[in-house]
């Protein structure tokens, strides 16, 4: 069977499943009930709509569905969405707040500048641009929608998977706030506190602060460290000026600061036979070497320090480690969004935002105490936008028009510390400046035929520029530069088209069909570690675009007089010019070297069976597989077609029951039990075994909460991973070159907290 034929036999039986769900609805008891699910609004389409009209698939959450089910941060998401991955400690940055996030299969797992992610993270409309600083707390969050599937007409690139919209809280009309406070495993110590200033009747604000601090939950044997441990705070303010009916203005800023001991990355595995892990054997004094890495073929398999061996490893909560390590985090931004309303039809709205992120991360990636490979990222960077936007609204006729101006420039420094076979250690220094920027017009119309049709169409034409100036070389010969000192650019041009068609029968069923596309920007590699001949920049120093496509069927349906909710949709994705790591000696690169097919579905649902009840839950399914490489010369590879896609598990699962009590002293109560289920990971596209969740996975999370009679008070408790599940969050591999290193990360494993809530 065909790949086209495929598409349209997954597309026509999900059509054929959602008609059948029609026959249901429309057959449903039209009894009243006190019980029914509530009302979500999404912005999807970038404009307010009815999450059960809106024909994307979407997973969203209001600020009060997480509070209740204790999600905390942004890598907490996933336990709740089918088909999301969300992981922190990219092992590449070595920092705590760089994210690792994949939608359908679709993601990044370079966090760093050079490599744009493949998911879209935005905080009230404004576009977070790299991946480090994805990883955050939810402290005053209104809502999140995780959006699935290309979304490049409306959000553009780097959306390829699709992307996450968090919204802030807007000021109060009155005076007060809430405060937070929360304790539990490991010191954790979380604080909150949120004021709402109102300045006069057309000038109100908020103010946030927040603290997190947690011991790290994984010892360095040698020095005594604790890795992954928090210690960030952050403070932002919101001010909103509405001196007209028809007129706004928001002006919202953050700061945020992390300084923390390091990722919690452990030994994964060892190549004994791998160059560097010689050498460093040899020079150690490693039982039989002689002094010589050359004498034996491999690293003796005994259990000895000095030898660089699987006997290296310590379990998963112990690292043998000793570079010393930091994972330090500055950011912060702010935006202005300006709307005007010109008359009942037409809004004009305005977004301008500017951000500095500075972070570093040092790692020990040998994760031993011999120095076979340690990198030291140092990246600085700021980064603007500036988005004009035109929406109509009609009878029939919705539409937005708009024009997106953006761009960034980073200075990355690294440090690569090896232990290569020439005389003394080699210290490589990688200093980048990146300078990218990019345009864009877009357009998006939406017309509805009759109460039961709607057509949307749209587009965005896009030109992307990447710039790379690199400084790099070994500082025993610093004037032998890797490759010639000078600006590297080139511009990347797309257009990615929308089509959705929309058919409501009635108030309880929706169903669609849509065909979507979108783009991830190129680049250029930017980590080598030796000098390269022209063939070789010619091979791989620049990377190109890819792009994915998607085919998607869907319905919405609410159910048994509002107290039932399905949603789901099938899809089909073609994945190409799909950019895959390799490596070229040590040092990986991203290079277009394959295409990927992914297919699979969503399932959600909500069931109020009585007043004080809630079910929720969803499955996603998943086959994502490489489909073709193209062998690139020079640079090794353990891909093969028919590799699972990265952080992409076949089946992924989550099933919450919350139940509410209301006495009639006028106290409060709710508990909920939470089991999320994902199947077995890998990390990368070698599927490398060593540092991949090779076993199914099932937490379990427990909450509990109490509310006084006057509703400004709440306790709350919650025993998160009940069974103490140990598994792996996130790892990397480089088994296959010389330095033969693996490391890997774990949960946190069984944690309790207890917290008061007070507003005022």
């Amino acid at each position: 069977m065909t790949r086209f034929h495929k598409k349209w036999l997954l597309c026509g039986a999900a059509l054929v499943g959602g008609l059948s769900v029609t026959s249901m609805a429309a057959a449903q008891d039209e009894s009243a009930s006190s019980a029914s699910t509530d009302v979500i609004t999404v912005t999807a389409r970038r404009r307010e709509e009815n999450l059960q009209d809106t024909p994307v698939s979407v997973t969203a959450f209001t600020g009060d569905m997480l509070e209740e089910a204790q999600i905390f941060s942004t890598d907490d998401i996933d336990q709740v969405t089918p088909n999301l991955q969300f992981a922190n400690n990219a092992p590449l940055a070595g920092n705590n707040a760089s994210s690792q996030i994949f939608i359908r299969g679709i993601g990044q797992t370079d966090p760093t500048a050079t490599v744009d992610p493949g998911v879209g993270i935005y905080i009230d409309d404004v576009y977070m641009g790299q991946s480090v600083g994805g990883t955050m707390d939810f402290r005053d969050i209104a809502g999140v929608q995780v959006l699935r599937g290309p979304q490049g007409t409306l959000f553009g690139r780097n959306t390829i998977g699709g992307a996450i919209v968090l919204t802030t809280r807007e000021p109060g009309d009155e005076f007060g706030g809430n405060v937070r406070v929360r304790t539990g495993t490991d010191n954790l110590i979380d604080v909150f506190a949120g004021v709402d200033v109102p300045f006069s009747d057309t000038l109100t604000s908020r103010f946030t602060y927040g603290a997190r601090r947690q011991d790290g939950y994984v010892t360095r044997a040698y020095t005594g460290e604790d890795l992954g441990d928090t210690n960030n705070w952050l403070a932002t303010a919101r001010f909103v000026w509405e001196p007209t009916s028809n007129f706004s203005a928001r002006l919202s800023m953050d700061y945020s600061r992390a300084d923390e001991n390091g990722s919690p990355l452990v030994f994964a595995a060892s190549n004994e036979s791998a160059t560097f892990q010689r050498v460093a054997s040899a020079d150690a004094g490693c039982p039989g070497f002689g002094g010589n890495w050359l004498a034996l073929p491999s690293v003796p398999l005994i259990d000895d320090p000095r030898c660089a061996n699987d006997f290296q490893a310590a379990g998963e909560f112990v690292n043998n480690g000793t570079y010393d390590l930091t994972s330090q985090l500055l950011n912060y931004g702010a935006s202005l969004v300006l709307e005007y309303d010109v008359n009942d039809n037409i809004v004009l709205k305005s977004i301008t935002a500017v951000r500095t992120l500075n972070w570093r991360g040092i790692r020990d990636a040998d994760n031993t105490p011999l120095t076979i490979l340690h990198t030291n990222y140092d990246s600085r960077g700021d980064e603007y936008s500036q988005e004009f936007q035109m929406l109509y609204e009609g009878d029939r006729l919705n539409g937005v028009v708009g024009a997106y101006f953006g761009g960034d420039e980073t200075n990355d420094q690294v440090l690569v510390q090896l232990n290569t076979p020439a005389p003394g250690e080699q210290l490589d220094s990688d200093n980048v400046i990146v300078d990218d920027s990019t345009w864009a017009v877009f357009t998006q119309w939406t017309y509805d035929f009759n109460e039961a049709f709607q057509l949307t169409f749209g587009g965005r034409y896009t030109e992307d520029t990447k710039g790379s100036i690199p400084d790099q070389f070994n500082y025993n010969n610093p004037s032998a530069k890797y490759l010639p000192v000078q600006l590297y650019e080139t511009t990347f041009t797309d257009f990615s088209p929308s089509v959705t068609l929309r058919y409501r029968p009635n108030e309880q069923a929706m169903f669609y069909a849509s065909y979507s596309q979108g783009f991830k920007g190129g680049g250029w590699n930017s980590h080598f570690n030796r000098p390269q001949s022209q063939a070789e920049l010619d091979a791989f120093h620049a990377f190109d675009q890819e792009t994915a496509e998607t085919i998607e069927v869907g319905f919405k349906l609410d159910l048994a007089d509002n107290t039932v909710r399905l949603n789901g949709a099938i899809f089909t994705t073609d994945y190409t010019d799909l950019q895959i790591t390799y490596r070229a000696g040590v040092a990986p690169y991203i290079t277009n070297a394959g295409q990927a097919g992914v297919d699979g579905f969503e399932l959600e649902g909500t069931w109020v069976p009585a007043p004080g009840w809630e079910i929720t839950g969803g499955i996603g399914y998943l086959d994502a597989k490489i489909e073709q490489l193209d062998p690139i010369a020079g640079l090794a590879t353990g891909v093969a077609v028919g590799n699972a896609l990265p952080y992409t598990p076949e089946w992924q699962g989550n099933i919450g029951i919350a139940r509410d009590w209301d006495f009639d002293n006028g106290w409060g109560a709710s508990a909920r039990a939470g089991i999320s289920y994902q199947s077995e990971t890998f990390f990368d596209a070698n599927n490398t075994v060593e540092i991949a969740q090779t076993d199914a996975v099932t937490l379990v999370n427990l909450t509990f909460a109490i509310d006084n009679p006057d509703g400004d008070l709440r306790f709350f408790a919650g025993l998160n991973n009940v069974t103490d599940e140990v598994y792996p969050i996130a790892g990397n591999s480089s088994l296959g070159t010389g330095s033969g290193y693996a490391e890997i990360a774990y949960d946190r494993g069984r944690t309790w907290y207890v917290g008061l809530e007070r507003d005022f």
